[in-house]
């Protein structure tokens, strides 16, 4: 008889985003000529850079030819976008990788969970709270998390990130595993290289693993800030490093990032021997990873060419100027904002008391705008909203006048 993995049914059958896509299409029945701007979900809206779309073209070209047709390629990721990579996010902070500790894949998310797979089931996890709800529902899906109980659950260690820290947790002794997303989703704080110290002194001291976040890190305007957890002394031997091209260089439809697992890294079996996790996730990866396709890593690597810096970037400044808009016109009507500096998300507390559902729905009915509630991404969220700066600059400023008008009338 074949049985279920009975962790997934613990999950709570609602998902923060088919929760607010089944309220927004409940408005549209109500509502059928409304014209809703979305600033919840964080999916990019400008077109790739003209850098990885010629270079797409050309490596389809190659594909269809006898002699430039290629078939499965290595699963950690041709070469040529590691070398990419490993001069243009690293060397050039003086960051030294090997190539082979260099995992291209499909994007942050599918590696953020899958790493999990070479760790115990009793591993203790520590997340930010609030989180991005991969980490904790991919550990659920393991069976490390134990009961779901007043939107908590009882095995994950919740390190509560507040207004009065910068949204920075504090290290926490009961961990063995932490997650840890800089500049973060969703608050769009960033930490600074002094409290990314202390975190990697107490992972070193206490032998805990840091499964770092970096998705965000193009964003990073201010030059204190670190791009990577690497450019920390100690961090090789207690981190691993996730990275995307997806909110970078618009790959969200392409699907491709990157995740660094360096040869210094070793954990502890049970009976107390080290093992190193590079070759084990080499080892996964083979087992059951085919790699991302050629035309796509054909593509990745554009975005490394002076072309394709100078294109990439002019993207992200496009963005961030829609958060510093946001920024400037919400704190404008009284609405108290972080993150927009650093990251292309607003973390903005709702006010009056009212909780993130309650604001969401009278954002949405009031001004036919759509935020993302902020309790959907854990306790400490609660009475928070986020909104992205992914939209486009006509959206961006149709939105915020009619917040200003709904505001007015409130």
């Amino acid at each position: 008889m074949a049985l279920v993995n009975e962790h997934f049914l613990q999950l709570p059958s609602d998902y923060l985003f088919a929760d607010i896509a089944a309220k927004v299409n409940a408005y549209r029945v109500v509502h059928p000529k409304a014209d809703i701007i979305s600033l919840g979900i964080g999916d990019v809206t400008q077109p790739l850079c003209p850098a990885a779309v010629e270079a797409m073209h050309r490596a389809a070209d190659e594909m269809g030819t006898a002699e430039g047709f290629h078939g499965y390629g290595p699963e950690q990721g041709y070469e040529f976008l590691r070398r990419a990579i490993q001069q243009g996010d690293f060397l050039s902070r003086g960051i030294h990788l090997d190539l082979d500790e260099i995992f291209v894949n499909d994007g942050a998310k599918s590696d953020t969970a899958g790493i999990q797979e070479l760790l115990r089931w009793d591993n203790i996890i520590g997340v930010t709270d609030p989180v991005y709800p991969v980490y904790i529902d991919s550990n659920v899906m393991a069976g490390r998390a134990g009961t779901y109980r007043g939107g908590r659950w009882s095995d994950i260690v919740y390190l509560p990130c507040t207004a009065e820290g910068g949204f920075v947790p504090q290290p926490d002794g009961r961990v063995d595993v932490v997650y840890l997303c800089y500049p973060n989703n969703p608050t769009g704080a960033v930490i600074t290289r002094q409290q990314l110290r202390q975190w990697v002194n107490f992972a070193l001291r206490n032998d805990v693993l840091i499964l770092y976040d970096a998705a965000y890190e193009a964003y990073i305007q201010n030059a204190d800030i670190p791009h990577s957890i690497y450019e920390i002394r100690g961090a090789r031997r207690c981190a691993i490093e996730f990275h995307s091209f997806s909110k970078t260089a618009g790959f969200t439809g392409l699907r491709c990032g990157y995740t660094i697992v360096p040869k210094d890294l070793t954990i502890s079996t049970r009976d107390g021997r080290r093992t190193s996790l590079q070759p084990l996730w080499h080892r996964r990866q083979c087992t059951k990873f085919n790699g991302t396709s050629y035309v796509t890593q054909r593509a990745a690597e554009a975005i490394y060419s002076p072309e394709g810096r100078q294109q990439v970037r002019q993207t992200i400044a496009y963005y961030m100027d829609n958060a510093r808009r946001m920024l400037a016109a919400l704190r404008g009507l009284g609405f108290e904002c972080y993150g927009g500096a650093d990251a292309p998300y607003i973390w903005m507390r709702v006010p009056g008391g009212k909780s993130s559902w309650q604001f969401f729905e009278e954002l949405l009915y009031g001004a036919g705008v759509v935020c993302t509630p902020g309790v959907g991404f854990g306790p400490s969220g609660e009475g928070y909203v986020r909104l992205t700066a992914f939209g486009t600059r006509e959206n961006t400023d149709e939105a915020l006048l009619r917040i200003a008008r709904w505001s007015s009338s409130q």
